[in-house]
């Protein structure tokens, strides 16, 4: 069964949705079957008509908050925020191994591997500047639970990154082991999106606690060793 989106706010401008893993954020030529964009079907739009609403994306298995637009006007408005790096984009990742600083940043350009095109890499093909700001929350016996910020928000950025300096995420089967700590999936959420409201200027700010399968892995982990 395709998991369904949970709507966390809802104005007259935007949504602030919490998608789950494991689901898809709009068609693609590659893809068939049930998107976020076809949950929200009606209530959001702007941009291009194949992916009304969206401004940014997570990958099929990282879940956590997304802002969507609900109209051109706040499509083009949120799309601005975003460009100029005005949208606060926070996500928990659990890393393979122990992170030599508790604060840092990774400023590698991304593009597209040229040998495996659906994965990203360091220096790839038609590479763009990227930057994520990481911090420890927790150093655990084999792992590290951090926090990290987008500056950009390239394709795959923080599971590039961290598989990069060494510390892929936890469970990502594309870029470190799969299968870690039991998990099914990259340990990878969005857990904090902050913004100023386009229509009305109230400074926004939502939160989306670690979900049950992220939660259970980050326990075995804190046993492991």
């Amino acid at each position: 069964m395709t998991p369904e989106p949970r709507i966390v706010h809802e104005d007259a401008d935007l949504l602030v949705v919490e998608k789950p893993a494991g689901l898809v954020v709009h068609p693609a030529p590659s893809f068939e079957g049930p998107t976020l964009v076809s949950f929200i079907e009606g209530r959001a739009g702007g941009g291009p008509s194949e992916r009304p609403g969206i401004v940014h994306r997570l990958d099929k298995d990282t879940s956590g908050l997304m802002l969507v637009a609900r109209h051109d006007e706040s499509h083009r408005a949120l799309s601005a925020r975003i460009k100029a790096r005005e949208v606060r984009r926070e996500y928990l990742a659990m890393v393979e191994g122990a992170l030599d600083s508790r604060t840092g940043t990774i400023d590698a350009p991304l593009g597209r591997d040229r040998r495996r095109r659906k994965r990203r890499a360091v220096r790839g093909a038609g590479e763009r500047e990227a930057r994520t700001h990481f911090e420890v929350i927790e150093r655990l016996p084999a792992d590290t639970l951090t926090r990290a910020t987008l500056v950009t928000g390239r394709t795959h950025q923080i599971r590039v990154h961290f598989a990069a300096i060494g510390h892929p995420v936890a469970g990502d089967r594309e870029y470190g082991s799969k299968g870690r700590h039991g998990l099914d999936r990259q340990f990878l959420h969005a857990a904090r999106l902050a913004f100023t409201h386009p229509g009305t200027g109230e400074e926004m700010e939502f939160e989306s606690q670690l979900p049950p399968d992220l939660a259970e892995a980050l326990e075995r982990a804190r046993e492991a060793g």
